[in-house]
């Protein structure tokens, strides 16, 4: 919990980052009544960039957008096809059969996923306690699909493929260290927002009109262009796991604003949900993880500071945290640590 703390600027960004998504659920409900799926997810991501996109031009990052090694380059592709296209549509898709506040807490599953993939493909070590967090929330998501009947399951499979591409995601972002999360963001909303929107824009049998548009945009410039720059500073300092698990804390704000817009009322059965996922909270944030550890030479881009045992650069001028290209020598020591883009290594 020690080295947790030490990184609090991480965790205010993962939660902030969960509670500027929460409100995306009940208001892609609404939403969904004038615009489908398919070119809903397209607005909202290229509402990201939109949004994002006086940073960029103030900071004069477009002409670097792409220099990008290969392994960056794969992992930008992926998280754009996995997390930018396939996930949104799969959620919004979950979103006609079941209530917008169900939906919500689903969307914890991610939770699981990132966890397992991150075992399996990344790395990205979780103990005893972080695993028994990982098996509550997957109980919590079973509950949810009962309490919803037969369009439930529906709602539960779609929403459940959603999270495991967002799982994919997940770990993806937290390792392309050759762009800024600025950028990261901004490319991955340029290319599934256009791929969306076509799609729905020849999809529809419907006009859209142009306020649903605009809303649509405006949503997606907080909601996801700013949340996912958040999240994606915060993985690269915990880890895709437990920014994940902060992250989760997403689905609380979705029943919040669910029950305040769209008037929807809590089950017992979700109020069990919400129990079982503050318990499986707790224990993975509680976990400690401390071992010897080499670290191998790296030049790389990412949020930092200068107080964490890893960036000792030198700056003409006093810095707190901040982001720039920057070299690590070889390195081995002890000391308590977290999975992340400094400790990816076997166990």
């Amino acid at each position: 919990m020690t080295a947790i703390i030490k990184k609090y600027p991480a965790i205010i960004m993962a939660l902030l980052s969960a509670a500027l998504f929460g409100i995306t659920t009940p208001v892609n409900k609404f939403l969904l009544n004038g615009i489908n799926p398919f070119l809903l997810a397209g607005l909202l991501y290229l509402g990201a960039s939109a949004g994002l996109l006086p940073v960029i031009l103030y900071r004069g990052e477009l002409p670097l957008l792409l220099k990008l090694n290969r392994n960056n380059k794969i992992r930008l592709s992926g998280s754009i096809i996995l997390g930018g296209i396939l996930g949104p549509i799969l959620i919004l898709s979950g979103l006609k059969f079941s209530s917008a506040s169900s939906v919500s807490l689903w969307l914890n599953l991610e939770m699981a996923a990132t966890a397992v993939l991150g075992y399996l493909f990344f790395r990205d070590f979780l103990g005893i306690k972080g695993w028994s967090g990982v098996l509550l929330a997957f109980l919590s998501g079973l509950i949810l699909s009962v309490n919803e009947g037969h369009s439930g399951f529906v709602s539960a499979i779609l929403v459940g493929s959603a999270c495991f591409c967002w799982g994919f995601d997940n770990h993806f972002t937290a390792l392309i260290d050759g762009i800024s999360a600025v950028q990261s963001t901004f490319i991955k909303g340029i290319f599934a927002g256009t791929v969306n929107a076509a799609a729905g824009y020849f999809l529809s049998d419907q006009s859209v009109s142009a306020g649903f548009i605009i809303y649509a945009l405006m949503l997606g410039s907080v909601s996801y262009g700013i949340s996912i720059v958040l999240y994606i500073i915060s993985a690269q300092k915990l880890g895709a796991i437990r920014s994940q698990v902060l992250f989760s804390s997403a689905p609380f704000f979705g029943v919040f604003f669910s029950m305040v817009f769209l008037s929807e009322k809590i089950s017992h059965l979700q109020i069990v949900s919400f129990s079982l996922f503050a318990v499986s909270i707790a224990l993975m944030l509680f976990e400690k993880h401390e071992h010897y550890h080499q670290h191998e030479e790296v030049e790389h881009t990412h949020f930092h500071r200068h107080d964490d045992m890893h960036h000792d650069h030198y700056h003409h001028v006093k810095v707190t945290s901040h982001e720039h290209m920057h070299k690590h020598k070889i390195a081995e020591h002890t000391h308590p640590h977290l999975p992340d883009m400094h400790h990816r290594h076997n166990h």
